[in-house]
């Protein structure tokens, strides 16, 4: 039988986005979007990086899958954004990748889930040099920063790149994520002003026991 991740990379990889999207908002009628985003879009996504890395998919192939996802996330970012606005909290979050980070669709779906729990989010996208992280930081003074990194050798940038956000004067919470908190051990970033993010379900539990609220709290 062909699993429900499998038959959504099938539509990916057709380039196939009215399909795609039909098949998506059905699946949402029967499971929440955290359900959808952490147990189908994600796993849909990180099969197709093992058929490229197979060689059973061009580079080409990956980057058209790529770009259906970001078109059905898209869609359903909007479906977000017109409902949450009826039930927005002063929170700001602002989430970028990290410099040479080209990966971002885990990205947006995080992105998603904060705007579905009411937050103001900032989303910078992959690949954004650190001064220009500094300066838009400064301006929008976010509660949460949330990075994004994929590979291990991000990890010198992520270390700088929290050693210069702890001296903000705010103080605010600061989220380290992407496939490189999943597949490495991060302890050694924590702290009471840095939160390493495993995956969506992890995210979704934070805001489930109301942490978000106490944010100010903490900060």
């Amino acid at each position: 039988m062909v699993m429900q991740h499998e038959h959504l990379s099938q539509f990916f990889l057709a380039g196939d986005e009215e399909g795609a999207l039909y098949y998506t908002k059905h699946l949402l009628e029967k499971h929440p979007r955290a359900y959808l985003y952490e147990d189908i879009l994600t796993p849909a996504m990180y099969y197709i990086g093992e058929l490229w890395e197979r060689n059973e998919i061009s580079v080409a192939d990956e980057h058209l899958a790529t770009a259906i996802c970001d078109f059905v996330l898209s869609k359903l970012e909007a479906e977000i954004s017109n409902v949450s606005r009826k039930h927005q909290k002063n929170f700001k979050a602002m989430l970028f990748g990290v410099e040479e980070e080209q990966h971002y669709i885990g990205l947006k779906m995080v992105a998603d889930t904060f705007k579905e729990h009411g937050w103001r989010v900032r989303y910078l996208g992959p690949n954004l040099p650190m001064e220009h992280s500094l300066r838009q930081i400064e301006k929008y003074r976010p509660d949460v920063i949330g990075i994004s990194a994929a590979l291990s050798y991000r990890l010198p940038t992520m270390k700088i790149l929290l050693e210069r956000f702890s001296h903000l004067e705010w103080k605010p919470l600061i989220m380290v994520g992407g496939r490189m908190a999943t597949k490495f051990d991060l302890k050694e970033f924590e702290s009471n002003q840095v939160m390493v993010v495993k995956d969506l379900s992890h995210l979704n539990q934070w805001f489930n026991e109301g942490r978000d609220e106490t944010i100010n709290e903490t900060s």
